[in-house]
């Protein structure tokens, strides 16, 4: 997932998660005690604690860097603990504070050099900046449900400049729990905040161990991705394969999204072909999207229907023309986060699922497909799913073969 938080989907409740075989249960099990009972109970998300999670392990500022910093007025506690933590490093802290409705109203009001160009102070900004992290803290999960997705699009191609500047510095992207979000994920705030510091290892006597841990297993999975020339999908409805062949997997070890838990590349984008049946709903930009089935033909989506949205679906796939095509596929592995709550930061992270993402590839992975879309659509493998790599199951039922 990258900086642009505005531009994933969002997802709903989903089904509890499988356990795994040949993982660090430490690391991706964060509701299981390790074998040294690294484990601890947290009953709600320390600001403090969160802070230098986020300073330490994923920005790792120098001193006299630039760090700019973004989320709204509910993130308060966390803002002024970054802050801190900010200062402490002898950094910069450039702490930017959306006002409730803001965005929203910038959809509605602006005007084409504002939906077609970015600011060139806000521009400047993101060229300066050696640091940026991106909160996620919405007062209103369907503030921008009713906003035409042809503005949204717009304005996330004007933003490309920003974009590619803040994709070469160190950037990171997270969310502080809100009300907003409790009810979305179906959960009490207290809980949303425990669930987050499970899924963020903040629940664990040592956090940036447990990451360690995760970041061990991932390099082994994509040490036996390595050389894998074709991936196939295969759940209720599903039947997609994809070529992979000389493209570059990605460690998603939690320094970029926090939390993580995924590997990740950019199929051929001429290779998809089959039908995918996407069992985890989503809501980009707070509309409702659920049950989107795809057929590829020579990598492009050639039939598509939706249970609900497809009115969305349909509009999506005509943002451009490489929003027809598949920028990434990934496979998630954080085993402490059991259950979607209407996130794609986290919802796409669960282990024992994969998702694909239409649209925009990370040029870090070879892939070159180019779209002002980037939407990730996740499918669960947790009830009779299959995931091969060459012919050979590498997970099955959301459990991993061995390694």
């Amino acid at each position: 997932m990258g900086p642009d938080a505005v531009e994933a989907g969002t997802a709903a409740a989903g089904a509890p998660a499988g356990p795994v075989d040949d993982a660090p249960t430490d690391a991706l099990r964060a509701d299981a005690p390790g074998e040294d009972d690294d484990t601890v109970i947290a009953s709600e998300l320390s600001a403090a604690a969160f802070a230098d999670l986020l300073v330490g392990y994923c920005l790792e500022p120098e001193p006299g860097d630039q760090v700019l910093v973004r989320s709204t007025d509910l993130a308060t506690p966390l803002l002024v603990e970054l802050q801190r933590a900010i200062l402490q490093r002898d950094a910069w802290p450039l702490i930017r504070v959306e006002l409730p409705g803001q965005t929203e109203g910038f959809y509605r009001h602006a005007q084409d050099r504002h939906l077609d160009e970015l600011s060139p102070l806000a521009l400047e900004e993101a060229r300066q900046a050696q640091r940026s992290l991106s909160i996620q803290a919405p007062e209103d999960t369907s503030a921008l449900a009713e906003i035409d997705p042809e503005r949204l699009a717009r304005a996330a191609r004007g933003r490309r400049e920003a974009r590619e500047l803040t994709l070469q510095s160190r950037w990171a992207t997270t969310l502080w729990p809100t009300a907003a979000l409790a009810d979305r994920a179906g959960m009490s705030l207290r809980e949303l905040s425990a669930f987050v510091a499970r899924a963020t290892f903040l629940d664990r006597k040592d956090p940036l161990r447990a990451w360690s841990g995760l970041r061990d297993f991932q390099a082994r999975l994509i040490e036996r991705l390595q050389g894998v020339e074709e991936l196939r999908i295969e759940a209720e409805g599903t039947d997609l394969t994809l070529r992979v062949a000389g493209r570059t997997w990605v460690n998603s070890d939690g320094r970029r999204n926090m939390p993580s838990g995924e590997v990740f590349t950019g199929p051929l984008e001429s290779s998809a072909t089959g039908t995918i049946r996407y069992t985890v709903p989503s809501s980009p930009a707070g509309v409702e999207v659920s049950g989107v089935e795809l057929t590829f033909r020579d990598g492009e989506v050639v039939e598509h229907r939706a249970d609900v949205g497809g009115e969305y679906l349909e509009r999506a796939l005509a943002t451009d023309d490489g929003a027809r095509y598949l920028g990434e596929v990934g496979i998630g592995t954080n085993f402490g986060i059991d259950r979607a709550i209407g996130v794609i930061l986290f919802d796409e992270k669960i282990g024992g699922t994969v998702h694909t993402a239409l649209g925009r590839s990370y040029p870090e992975t070879g892939g070159v497909n180019e779209s002002a879309l980037h939407w990730d659509l996740i499918c669960d493998l947790r009830r009779g799913g299959r995931l091969y790599a060459d012919g050979e199951v590498l997970q099955e039922n959301g459990r991993f073969a061995r390694l």
